[in-house]
């Protein structure tokens, strides 16, 4: 294996040994890894989020096995650490171009680059083959947040909003504007140790977890609560809010307001009841409220009454550009997703099929479920299965229907062996699954008006 820090040699895909290389392209770090005898395909990784002010990593794929078999099967693998961290997809999107034109310089033009990426990744992943659809031959976003960045984010605000209505209306939790978002964090894990210790409280936080669609299932080591669980449905929620989903909606949100240059998500017209009704955890909200005694609508009433937060419109347009979907997706795209992740929660999936329908694309685009809880918590296994699923609609011009059945997609994946369906320390069986996503709470597709 040959290794440089910014190597300036060619290597013909004919070369017999596997070669790495890894330096940084003006700010962003990067890692190239090109197998003994190359195929000609490039596997073009996007990571997931990193906190800001922390370092990324370059890599060319989400585990050492996932690389390892990208290795074995001839295909190339590449992937930019980015120039900064947090919500960094305008960089991102700039870094992977110039990676992707590095390789073809130092290594060879790809017959064909695939793009995928996990989380953060996966939003990259749609925003690359939008903004570059010639560079690409297909698309593989994992846990994605295919809603795009407006949406996200209004439906963090959502959450942070009733959180702080409901739970401590007259405290100095900052919503947007953050000034200190570690301070503002904090606060908000004392209101939520607070809330959390009583039954009204406790109800509360499952409204805020219904409003965003939270799924009642946190541990992907234990079952899934029974569907009339409402008590264990709401304790996964609230572990989603206060380990996972507080940093984002208290702290990360000044991270996207300074690169915006304001606040870029609004509630201003809002109907929460509206959103309470189409939500799966409407129920748990009913029960826990009556065992607490506390008046559903009394709440609803008064969430609606405080929507009046608007956007900044130029942080708006920031966001809408980095980015939201037009559903114009023009290569094959396979997205895949848990049905029990309450960071970016499946509904992602429904509002990216609902703009490629409404753009006529739907043929282009299959989506597939992974019945476990967690963010990103596929196996290798099931991550290959899935490739080679998408590799074939490559080869062949056409989906294969039976390849894409959960029966089929969990077969390729045990044939793996157990070492590959290995994932938090233990071995699962491959669980891919039928499942129709909720609807997304708050939609926004590309084109869509900015409310003033």
């Amino acid at each position: 294996m040959i290794t440089t820090a910014c190597s300036q040699t060619t290597v013909s895909k004919q070369e017999s040994d596997p070669h790495s290389f890894h330096g940084n392209i003006g700010a962003a770090a990067y890692r190239i890894d090109v197998p003994a005898h190359w195929n000609g395909t490039l596997f073009l990784y996007s990571h997931g989020y990193v906190a800001p002010g922390s370092v990324g990593q370059a890599q060319g794929a989400p585990t050492t096995q996932a690389s390892d078999w990208l290795q074995n099967n001839r295909y190339a693998a590449a992937g930019s650490a980015y120039s900064s961290s947090g919500w960094a997809l305008e960089d991102a999107f700039k870094d992977q171009i110039a990676l992707l034109d590095y390789f073809t310089k130092h290594v060879g033009k790809p017959k064909r680059v695939i793009a995928w990426g996990v989380s953060l990744g996966g939003i990259i992943t749609a925003g690359l083959v939008q903004l570059y659809p010639n560079r690409f031959a297909a698309a593989m976003p994992l846990c994605g947040v295919l809603a795009g960045g407006i949406a996200t984010w209004n439906t963090e605000l959502d959450a942070a909003y009733a959180f702080k209505t409901l739970l401590a209306p007259s405290s100095a939790l900052q919503l947007v504007h953050i000034t200190d978002g570690a301070a503002n964090l904090q606060l908000a894990e004392q209101i939520f140790n607070a809330a959390v210790a009583t039954p009204r409280g406790r109800a509360r936080l499952a409204m805020v977890g219904a409003l965003i669609d939270l799924p009642g299932w946190f541990d992907p080591t234990q079952p899934e609560p029974a569907a009339a669980d409402f008590v264990a449905q709401a304790q996964a929620q609230a572990t989603w809010e206060s380990r996972v989903d507080f940093p984002f909606a208290f702290q990360y949100r000044a991270d996207i307001e300074a690169r915006a240059g304001g606040n870029p998500s609004w509630n201003s017209g809002v109907d929460y009841g509206r959103l309470l009704q189409s939500a799966p955890g409407r129920n748990e909200v009913t029960a826990l409220y009556s065992v607490a005694g506390l008046d559903v609508n009394a709440d609803i009433r008064a969430l609606d009454a405080g929507a009046t937060i608007k956007a900044d419109p130029a942080a708006a347009s920031y966001l809408n550009r980095y980015i939201s979907f037009d559903g114009n997706l023009s290569v094959p795209m396979l997205s895949m997703h848990t049905t029990g992740d309450g960071l970016v929660i499946p509904p992602n999936e429904s509002a990216y099929g609902q703009v490629v329908g409404g753009a006529g694309k739907q043929d282009m685009l299959r989506q597939v479920f992974v019945h476990r809880a967690g963010h990103c918590a596929f196996t290798t296994a099931e991550t290959i299965a899935a490739f080679q699923v998408l590799v074939k609609r490559l080869d062949t011009g056409r989906w294969d229907g039976a390849a894409l059945q959960p029966e089929a997609l969990n077969a390729a994946a045990s044939s793996l062996g157990a070492s590959a369906n290995q994932i938090f320390g233990r071995t699962f069986d491959p669980s891919f699954i039928t499942f129709q996503p909720a609807a997304y709470p708050r939609p926004f597709a590309k084109g869509s008006a900015i409310p003033a």
